[in-house]
């Protein structure tokens, strides 16, 4: 009766031990999603403001439509990134789609930039300083959200692989999330973009 009692004491202990395991797998898990929906707030804000960017850049470019419609069309593929990754927060295929998305977006932005440079009206514009502003100011909050994301997909990828989690989570599906990363080539893209008017 006495060893009884002390397999069953193992066996609980060991079944408080798994639970734990488990629970903090899926606590981290839902940490890195919540810190994907903070980046998905931010970039559905930048989405927002970009059609009134070019809206009030149209009234001063209207001979640089070709630059125009790259901000829209790279828009709308940053758009489709997004929701690809919104669907499946932390799989490489979707944080890859995001990542090209925004790369295509940051491109065509900054060719819109350099172009109203040479505008002096556009760049007086009231309207387009504030909307350039609202657009800097948010670049800010997509890199910090970025940060925040990376940090929780990296504390629930290291909770995953060490031991004894790893028992856990390969046994009950915990796939490795993939962080948002920048291309090694475009080092720039490190750096919050520069809008100056």
């Amino acid at each position: 009766m006495f060893s009884f009692m002390i397999l069953l004491a193992l066996f609980l202990l060991f079944m408080f031990w798994a639970v734990g395991m488990y629970n903090g797998l899926v606590t981290a898990r839902n940490a890195f999603r919540n810190a994907f929906a903070q980046i998905d707030v931010q970039l559905q804000r930048r989405f927002e403001l970009i059609p009134n960017l070019v809206e009030t850049a149209k009234a001063y470019l209207g001979h640089e439509r070709e630059t125009l419609e790259s901000v829209i069309q790279a828009r709308a593929a940053a758009v489709s990134g997004l929701a690809a990754a919104k669907s499946q927060p932390g799989d490489a295929g979707a944080m890859a789609q995001l990542d090209a998305g925004e790369r295509q977006l940051e491109g065509a932005l900054g060719r819109l930039m350099l172009v109203a440079e040479a505008y002096p009206e556009l760049k007086a514009d009231r309207t387009m300083a504030q909307l350039t502003e609202e657009l800097t100011s948010t670049e800010n909050r997509v890199a910090f959200a970025r940060q925040a994301y990376n940090d929780a997909v990296m504390a629930y990828n290291n909770k995953r692989e060490v031991f004894p989690s790893s028992l856990i989570a390969g046994n009950f599906g915990f796939a490795a999330a993939a962080p948002l990363s920048l291309p090694a080539d475009q080092p720039q893209m490190r750096l919050a973009p520069q809008v100056r008017f």
